[in-house]
């Protein structure tokens, strides 16, 4: 894959990789998990294979994430959405024709369904795999008393927990959360959805997948043992073949 970065329009450098000729009908943009990277794994098993149906792909780095030059303090969601629109408005201006699609993984899914119901978008396919859809629970629940009370104390924690690299949280990106609820901005006509989901998921559990699946009509594709990060025999493989038929579906 090809390594650049583009200007965003928060005066910082969006880096991503890239797999395009120039001449993909489809172009699908990859968003990746709360302290990830655009190196995920799940996103290169997928991406590597989309070409093969014809399908361009770039994968970028949120802000404080990977390779982005800077750090928590510009960690905000709308941050991430801009950046999002950045990559999008780049591959809209390089492939006019090309249509856009997003493949999106348990915070990115979250970010990414922000977008699709708050912003302006191109693409209209949006295949979520171990989406976040609580997120504001999620980190409610898995942040300790003692984050919460340096949060409150000092404006910030870090989080390392086996990430890419360590994150800077602070008070501003937790209040964003409390004011981003999928549940009450997401409307069933804002984009086709398909989701895949393990219902061994230890982070973002499946009952609350199939809740949002239930109430915006998305279609849901429950693997039957399968953790966060799909580790169980053969699933990466079921999903890169629902991304694959998903994508190609006319």
């Amino acid at each position: 894959m090809k390594k650049e970065t583009i200007n965003g329009s928060n005066g910082y450098i969006i880096p991503y990789l890239s797999k395009v000729n120039g001449n993909e009908k489809t172009v699908v943009i990859f968003s990746h998990g709360f302290g990830s990277s655009k190196e995920s794994p799940a996103a290169h098993a997928v991406a590597s294979v989309l070409p093969k149906y014809g399908i361009g792909t770039y994968i970028f780095d949120f802000p404080a994430h990977g390779n982005s030059p800077v750090d928590g303090e510009r960690f905000r969601i709308s941050n991430c959405l801009d950046d999002l629109a950045a990559i999008e408005a780049h591959i809209h201006e390089l492939m006019p024709k090309a249509e856009i699609a997003y493949f999106s993984s348990s915070f990115g899914a979250y970010i990414n369904l922000i977008y699709l119901a708050t912003r302006p978008h191109i693409g209209n396919k949006s295949f979520l795999r171990c989406a976040a859809v609580s997120m504001p629970e999620l980190f409610k629940n898995n942040a300790t008393p003692e984050q919460y009370t340096l949060i409150d104390r000092q404006g910030y924690i870090i989080m390392d927990y086996g990430f890419i690299r360590p994150l800077k949280i602070t008070r501003e990106f937790y209040n964003d959360l409390q004011t981003h609820d999928l549940f009450k901005l997401c409307r069933p006509d804002m984009a086709e959805l398909a989701m895949i989901h393990g219902d061994a998921d230890e982070i973002a559990p499946i009952t609350e997948v199939r809740r949002f699946a239930k109430q915006f009509g998305v279609k849901l594709t429950e693997v039957n043992g399968a953790d966060h990060r799909f580790t169980i025999p053969g699933g990466m493989e079921q999903v890169i073949t629902a991304a694959v038929e998903f994508f190609t579906a006319n």
